[in-house]
């Protein structure tokens, strides 16, 4: 996922239509503030007050910008309405309305209008199959041992399962060298009493490249830094990258939980000082990296290897 930085004319009019879906309930949010903030200093290169902004037809914002721009205010839209809470009827009505004049059809709108129609279980049942997760079922089963895989995947993460000497292989990297790979892999893992891929409530061994991002990308484990996580993993993953960003703002900014396990309930994270240009920088990170460590990543050559070494040999820049 490539983050585009448009021109002057197409900014000020996405900025525009972006304060009316901000605002389409009277105030702008704590969060939804800080992202658009963010945006303009990032994104955009503006440095507009927002109540100086003259609404926007939508017809006249699909005159001025060109495709890829539209697609990304489009999704921009989405975030945006989802930083402080569930997307509201109002500010629904008008990404669906700009979207329209825009020609912009995303999966994720489909997705969401299931949720705005409160046809919950579709919602879900369509996130999961778009989203990382149907994505991690998939490769478990397609790379680690088909159906039986991804049933014991399930069951390892329930405490049902355990596979010795699939865990053995993690727990060696407490032989290596603390600032390699491996080293700083095992302390993540150890240190916040998560189950290694084989131990009981272990994390399926086709997922574990969400913790390699965690230890790669020099990210903690509270909701903010997830939500960073989730942006690094929407730049370098190559299939439906935006359904990571939305999983994040609908866990930590409208509070619902759209997985199978237990998610602390947070709402307006973005909200917290200095995160949200932190999350367009971690998008920026991902999107120059030269390996989609989704994309059945084979990390076991490189977990003796310094760290640093790694993160050259992936294209990953220092945050």
């Amino acid at each position: 996922m490539q983050l585009i930085h448009p021109g002057p004319e197409e900014a000020l009019l996405g900025l525009r239509a972006m304060r009316m879906v901000a605002q389409a309930d009277g105030e702008i949010g704590p969060a939804a503030g800080a992202m658009i903030a963010a945006a303009q200093d990032f994104l955009l290169d503006l440095h507009v007050p927002l109540d100086e902004l003259e609404p926007i037809a939508p017809a006249e914002l699909a005159a001025g910008l060109s495709a890829p721009v539209a697609q990304q205010l489009v999704q921009g839209m989405i975030v945006v309405s989802l930083a402080d809470g569930p997307a509201s009827p109002a500010a629904w009505g008008r990404i669906t309305e700009f979207a329209k004049a825009l020609q912009v059809d995303l999966p994720a709108l489909r997705t969401m209008q299931k949720m705005m129609e409160h046809h919950m279980l579709l919602f879900r049942l369509d996130f999961l199959r778009h989203s990382h997760i149907g994505g991690l079922l998939k490769d478990q089963y397609l790379h680690h041992g088909g159906i039986r895989g991804v049933a014991e995947a399930v069951l390892g993460l329930r405490g049902l399962h355990e596979d010795p000497a699939l865990a053995a292989r993690f727990t060696a990297f407490a032989d290596l060298d603390a600032e390699s790979l491996g080293g700083r892999f095992f302390r993540h893992y150890r240190d916040n009493s998560f189950g290694f891929p084989g131990e009981k409530f272990g994390f399926p061994l086709a997922g574990v490249y969400h913790d390699f991002s965690h230890v790669l990308g020099g990210y903690g484990v509270t909701p903010a830094e997830e939500t960073l996580v989730a942006a690094l993993m929407a730049g370098f993953r190559r299939q439906n990258p935006f359904y990571v960003i939305l999983f994040a703002q609908l866990t930590f900014g409208a509070g619902l939980n759209v997985t199978p396990v237990k998610q602390p309930t947070v709402k307006s994270i973005m909200a917290e000082p200095g995160l949200a240009p932190r999350f367009f920088r971690a998008i920026e990170r991902g999107g120059a990296m030269t390996t989609d460590l989704s994309d059945n990543w084979d990390f076991w050559p490189l977990v003796a290897l310094p760290i640093d070494e790694v993160r050259a040999r992936i294209g990953l820049a220092p945050e």
